[in-house]
């Protein structure tokens, strides 16, 4: 195996500069952002930081290779000349998905033949083998054709890296785990100020935040694929993970509150908070009310919410009294920034403002915008979550 390889972080549409900032973070500064992803060369270890400690991103690849591929031939004999050996060994299962778009090869079924059997070609230059019985650790091999260009990954993460580990039980129209983290990394919260998500469903954005706010790398609590593969020492995953411990803010006072309706998704919230670890079912505070009863002692705070956009919960009429009642509640709290994803395409309308910025996101499928409200820039206060003073109001 080479020391330094190239790898791509894949994201949904809209996130890849959100992913490009933590790998920065990380320490990786030459990247190439592309649409749905971020390409950069790293080693093994950039492989376990990767996987264990981002937010945003939806799974680490390893690129084999890239190359123009105009025919079957062509495809089968550039594949053919790769290095497979260097990561799949002879007992590796490495099936193949595909994926073809504006390309002269649109057949993804003949594409994944080919490839496995380009793939079969080459290990039997390095294995004296016939059959590959494929009884050893996993390897998901994909080729993705675009413009008749041919990319061949292998993916490190096995589940997607939205799979934290906590969330095992959803409420009704669920918010991915990577979606929430971008909302809070784009409002550029911090644990300082108080943070109220007020449709938590079954608590993705209030645990999202407390993770960030307590630094504890999301995908701490889980297992990756390449953590079982031969090529990779199982003392570079111990030393991520052993890094990912050592970087968490333990003392970190939290000011971090969900509300919601349903009290069976309130129930999910707190479950899947103590799921977590770290104490945060301490910490989190779940609270069923009305966002239209929302108040608040502390000053400065940040509303972060997904609300209901007429389709799966709430008929439209419904949702859009509801927004409504949006603009009510921001008098109670005006020195408040307040973030809304919707696909409702006249939330502001109803609302009655026009958002300070709005950004295209996908929630799934919903193509949305993330409606941002700034409120006025805070002054230096002192004390947690920016409280300048003391209400008999709970939050």
């Amino acid at each position: 195996m080479e020391k330094s390889f190239q790898l791509i972080v894949t994201t949904a549409f809209g996130l890849e500069a959100l992913a490009a900032r933590e790998l920065r973070r990380l320490g990786y500064e030459e990247l190439t952002v592309f649409n749905g992803g971020v390409t950069f060369w790293g080693d093994v270890l950039a492989v376990a930081r990767c996987n264990l400690w981002l937010r945003t991103a939806d799974r680490v690849l390893i690129c084999v290779g890239r190359f123009s591929a105009r025919t079957f031939d062509e495809l089968f004999e550039k594949t053919k000349a790769l290095p497979w050996e260097n990561w799949i060994p002879k007992d590796g299962e490495f099936p193949v998905t595909g994926k073809s778009v504006r390309s002269q090869l649109f057949s993804v079924s003949d594409c994944q033949a080919i490839v496995k059997k380009a793939i079969v070609e080459r290990l039997k230059q390095k294995y004296p083998v016939n059959w590959f019985q494929e009884t050893g650790s996993f390897y998901r091999v994909q080729v993705a054709l675009l413009k008749n260009e041919a990319t061949l990954t292998i993916d490190t993460s096995g589940n997607g890296l939205h799979k934290r580990g906590y969330r095992q039980l959803t409420a009704a129209a669920p918010l991915k785990e990577t979606l929430a983290a971008a909302m809070i990394e784009i409002s550029r919260w911090k644990p300082d100020r108080a943070l109220i998500d007020p449709f938590c469903g079954s608590g993705t954005i209030p645990i999202e935040a407390a993770l960030i706010g307590r630094n504890i790398a999301p995908g701490i609590q889980r297992e990756f694929a390449a953590e079982k593969w031969p090529s990779f020492p199982i003392q570079i995953w111990e030393q991520a993970r052993e890094e990912a411990f050592d970087a968490i803010f333990r003392n970190q006072p939290l000011g971090i509150w969900g509300f919601d309706l349903d009290s069976e998704a309130l129930s999910l919230a707190r479950y899947h908070a103590k799921k977590v670890g770290f104490g945060l079912d301490k910490d989190l505070h779940f609270q069923q009310q009305d966002v239209r009863d929302l108040r608040s002692r502390y000053q400065y705070g940040y509303l972060i919410g997904n609300p209901p956009y007429g389709e799966r919960l709430m008929d439209k009429r419904s949702a859009e009294a509801l927004y409504q009642s949006f603009a009510s509640v921001w008098e109670r709290i005006p020195t408040w920034s307040l973030y809304f994803i919707c696909a409702h395409p006249e939330f502001e309308k109803f609302m009655g403002r026009k958002a300070d910025k709005r950004r295209k996101l996908y929630n799934g499928r919903i193509l949305c915008q993330y409606y941002q409200f700034f409120g006025p820039k805070p002054p230096q206060l002192k004390g947690p979550f920016a409280s300048s003073e003391v209400g008999s109001l709970p939050i």
